[in-house]
């Protein structure tokens, strides 16, 4: 058994302060970097990619609607052809980063509520695989497990990787709880532990209304921005070394 752990990183903005990269990075095997649409600056994106490029990280691209006020966690209604310029030029800026830091850039992940529209809207889906695909057809489609975003990535031609979450709660159609409702997120690092054990060693999950979802994922992910993000990152890495299972990066 093998899995990559990510987390979604690099979301300060300026003077202000979100997650602990420094702390939570070495944990991980991917960083998704936030590109300065829904949170980020351009110095921050440049110090995570140095940081991750430090501790031998694979680097991701994450982004996102252009809501900062909103974190990204809001629908815009943007058009196809509007959201895919916003997703080449959100990811370019990053790959410069990684190009200077003389890293190579793996992969791209979809941030909040795009990420949950994308993983329901063959549109959303289709125009963040295109963009993805004029960057570098060799990047990694990163999606929820089982979504609309994975299966428009592979239409494309792209190589893609499933996600599962080590740090939310699922409904029991295999969609992430909404943050509006009490219980979608983890803060307890064992029960995020157990979670995140389950779905690899077990592929499924269960929902927050007690139903066995199955489902198969490459990727686990741990938010960045979730209060005690490096405790719940260090139980599930001990978790997950424990049952015996590898934890790697996405093939390059």
């Amino acid at each position: 058994m093998r899995i990559d752990l990510n987390a979604d990183v690099g979301e300060s903005l300026g003077a202000w302060r979100i997650g602990d990269d420094e702390r939570l990075i070495p944990l991980l095997t991917s960083a998704n970097v936030a590109c300065g649409a829904h949170a980020g600056d351009p110095l921050t994106m440049e110090r995570t990619v140095r940081i991750a490029a430090r501790h031998d990280v694979a680097v991701g691209a994450h982004p996102g609607y252009p809501d900062l006020v909103g974190f990204g966690r809001r629908e815009l209604d943007m058009a196809p052809d509007e959201l895919e310029a916003s997703i080449v030029h959100q990811v370019g800026g990053l790959l410069a980063f990684c190009r200077d830091a003389g890293v190579q850039l793996r992969h791209v992940k979809a941030h909040g509520a795009l990420y949950n529209r994308a993983a329901r809207d063959p549109v959303v889906a289709e125009s963040i695989a295109k963009a993805v695909k004029r960057i570098s057809p060799s990047l990694v489609l990163v999606g929820l497990a089982g979504s609309e975003l994975v299966s428009a990535g592979r239409a494309a031609g792209l190589r893609v990787a499933e996600e599962a979450f080590a740090d939310r709660a699922y409904e029991s159609d295999g969609s992430l709880r909404s943050r509006r409702l009490p219980g979608a997120v983890l803060h307890d690092s064992d029960a995020a532990a157990r979670q995140a054990l389950t779905i690899v060693a077990e592929g499924s999950v269960t929902s927050h209304d007690g139903v066995r979802v199955s489902l198969r994922a490459d990727t686990l992910c741990i938010h960045g921005d979730t209060t005690g993000a490096v405790e719940i990152a260090k139980a599930v890495r001990s978790a997950l070394s424990a049952a015996g299972v590898e934890v790697l990066a996405l093939e390059a």
